[in-house]
């Protein structure tokens, strides 16, 4: 089984989803879990329920984000594991999009990340080693229908993931990400809610990936932890795709 033991792991959007699901697994196997979110109700209900430290955090504020990792640093000491995970979305195609909607999205997806590995590669570089786990999105790699600002969000994770790795392999930082398909969240709950037939739409969703079903949120958590493992250390630079055979056909 993968450990974590002695290691210290930075979470963002740890207050619920993908991102709780890592905090947790990643505490359950011995991390010193950092929780970070937007949402301070929510993370630190988590944080409280792991015996974890909580910090409210915006992760597209530059400023914001250096005064979190400057205090994380000093309480904790280093940080061994960055797993950024924060992220929203947008539908529509090109000309459903404005500007707006795209610098938004950029600035949690994209900037996000950067002002996460910005703040924390330093230190692991001094440590010599750490990991970096990205979530990107299948949405990444290909594209997706009615998902214009949000394939071009991920794919530049892809690109950043992948340009990490190769400048600071040598340092002793590996950097990958994972490209989940639709993973059944309290977002995307709160989206089928929406629909007239709730329970038609998860079926369509659901029917997206040939195996039948949505992903959730623990199978990406699962994935986050290999990557982030000593297990892992000749892994790097990769996109992890975990989609339920949604690729496989492409």
């Amino acid at each position: 089984m993968f450990r974590l033991e002695q290691k210290v792991a930075f979470v963002t959007g740890g207050g619920s989803g993908i991102g709780e699901a890592i905090a947790r697994t990643f505490a359950a196997v011995g991390a010193d879990v950092v929780v970070a979110d937007r949402d301070t109700r929510a993370g630190e209900r988590i944080a409280q329920e792991l015996g974890a430290l909580f910090v409210e955090l915006d992760v597209s504020d530059e400023n914001s984000y250096a005064t979190v990792a400057a205090r994380v640093l000093n309480e904790k000491g280093r940080v061994d594991v960055l797993a950024n995970v924060a992220g929203i979305g947008h539908v529509g195609t090109l000309l459903e999009c404005n500007a707006d909607d795209l610098d938004r999205l950029y600035a949690v997806n994209v900037r996000g990340v950067f002002n996460g590995c910005k703040q924390f590669l330093p230190g692991m570089i001094e440590q010599g080693g750490g990991a970096i786990v990205n979530m990107a999105s299948i949405g990444g790699i290909t594209g997706v229908r009615d998902r214009l600002a949000y394939c071009t969000t991920k794919f530049a994770v892809v690109g950043l993931t992948k340009a990490i790795a190769i400048d600071h392999a040598h340092q002793g930082v590996r950097a990958n990400c994972i490209c989940p398909a639709r993973v059944e969240t309290p977002f995307v709950q709160a989206r089928l809610a929406e629909y007239s037939d709730p329970e038609q739409a998860r079926r369509d969703m659901s029917a997206t990936q040939p195996v039948g079903r949505m992903g959730r949120p623990e199978e990406i958590a699962a994935a986050a932890l290999y990557l982030a493992s000593d297990e892992a250390s000749f892994v790097t630079g990769e996109a992890l795709v975990i989609d339920g055979g949604w690729n496989a056909g492409r």
